[in-house]
């Protein structure tokens, strides 16, 4: 059997998705797909539109054999981290290839990108300090670090110069010109994710095949919606607003989930950041400023902005505006607060990451007619399959899992507050919730 593993948000799950879906299993000639999914939180540093297991819903009944949970220390975090924590879940779950979306659909093309950041040569560390120093955005001057970096590789391996320190660029055609236009990649999010896919593939030493999918519709920005496939971005921002009904999406999402779109909207979606103002509001209140920088993604810089505008505090996209500055991006700060909500702490990734990034595989479900493929990871898999959150599921795993596992919980827990808050629906703890299947 030759599965292929997918790394997903589905925040919703849209038309754009089940096409990724089905491109990978063609591209690839896999018998079956699985996914490693955000739970209730996202890499923008938000909460998802909708719970995980709404869209765990609509993904099984979309093709996609089985879901299984990406820890929230990983899915909020950085793009490196996202992809590192979800390429590691795949490999340690055994799959056979990895099959990502792209604006570039240029694979050679992103591995070389991949394999700079991964080696990153003297002459690119020191144009990357250089354009740090400037006070860009960390992004922003990684990206003119590449640009600089390949056009004089390029330059070098045209003039026959010695190909040191080339990071793996000294058999450069001179011809391929290009090659140094490849570094503007860079500035797009799905792109992006890719080369730090093929970097997690690389550092982990994965025999995992990778391929990519170009991205054939919206762009990832785009916030309106189009005919027949809107963004991610758009379908929220339209769900967002006072609408009677869901109508809007009939070709936006595939048929299969539109029941589930009809069923529960403005009953238990859409949530939103400002849903968690309150709550964040509180947690900053009771944290002493000496404490901020323990956080994921907190600095001692955006700590002290934290600390000396926090009376100016509304909501939490209107403080997460203020804090933004050249040097923190608006997804950098959302992130950080994020991470202070949801109480996740840097020793805690490190630790985590040291561990060997995974003690186990949660299991969010199944489709009912493809439990072979189940069966077929369980009997590949270097970590233990869990079904439920539950205590009895959780007996044996070392003190460093369960802490993992309890982040989890206690950050699904928060969100499901908020729906029951926000929409007066009963609350379920998420150490009750079943696996799904299909």
């Amino acid at each position: 059997m030759k599965i292929v593993g997918i790394i997903a948000e589905y925040n919703p799950f849209h038309n754009g998705h089940q096409y990724h879906v089905q491109e990978a299993l063609k591209v690839t000639g896999a018998d079956a797909a699985v996914v490693a999914m955000s739970g209730d939180y996202v890499q923008r540093g938000a909460p998802a539109v909708m719970s995980k297991h709404l869209r765990v819903q609509m993904a099984l009944q979309c093709g996609v054999a089985a879901v299984f949970e990406l820890p929230v220390c990983y899915a909020t975090g950085s793009a490196e981290l996202f992809a590192l924590g979800a390429v590691s879940l795949l490999d340690a779950l055994g799959v056979d290839a990895l099959c990502f979306g792209s604006e570039c659909g240029d694979l050679p093309a992103l591995r070389r990108l991949a394999n700079i950041l991964c080696e990153e040569p003297k002459d690119y560390r020191r144009l990357l300090k250089m354009y740090v120093k400037e006070g860009v955005s960390y992004p922003a001057a990684r990206e003119r670090a590449i640009a600089a970096y390949l056009k004089g590789a390029a330059k070098q391996a045209e003039n026959g110069g010695p190909a040191s320190d080339t990071g793996g660029l000294a058999s450069l055609d001179p011809a391929a010109t290009h090659v140094p236009d490849s570094a503007g990649l860079l500035g797009k999010p799905n792109n992006i994710l890719a080369v730090e896919y093929l970097k997690a593939l690389k550092k982990l030493n994965s025999h995992v095949t990778p391929y990519t999918v170009q991205r054939a519709f919206s762009a990832y920005h785009d916030d309106k919606l189009r005919p027949a496939c809107s963004s991610a971005s758009a379908i929220r921002r339209a769900l967002e607003q006072e609408n009677s009904s869901v109508t809007f999406l009939k070709n936006q999402v595939p048929s299969a989930c539109m029941e589930i779109f009809e069923d529960y909207y403005r009953r238990q979606y859409p949530i939103d950041p400002d849903d968690f103002s309150l709550l964040l509001k509180y947690k900053l209140l009771n944290t002493i400023p000496e404490d901020l920088p323990l956080y994921q993604d907190v600095s001692a810089e955006l700590a002290n902005r934290i600390t000396n505008m926090m009376d100016d505090y509304r909501a939490f996209t209107q403080f997460a505006s203020l804090l933004m500055t050249r040097q923190f991006t608006g997804t950098r700060v959302n992130r950080a607060l994020l991470h202070l909500l949801l109480d996740i702490k840097k020793t805690d990734v490190e630790h985590n990451l040291a561990d060997g990034k995974h003690y186990y595989a949660r299991v969010l479900g199944f489709q009912a007619n493809q439990t072979c493929v189940v069966s077929e990871l369980a009997k590949r898999t270097r970590l233990p399959l869990l079904t439920s959150p539950g205590k009895r599921s959780s007996d044996g795993l070392p003190k460093n899992a369960r802490q993992m596992l309890m982040t989890d919980v206690r950050a699904a827990n928060l969100y499901h507050s908020v729906v029951t808050d926000k929409y007066r629906t009963p609350y379920i703890n998420e150490l009750s919730q079943g696996l799904l299947k299909v």
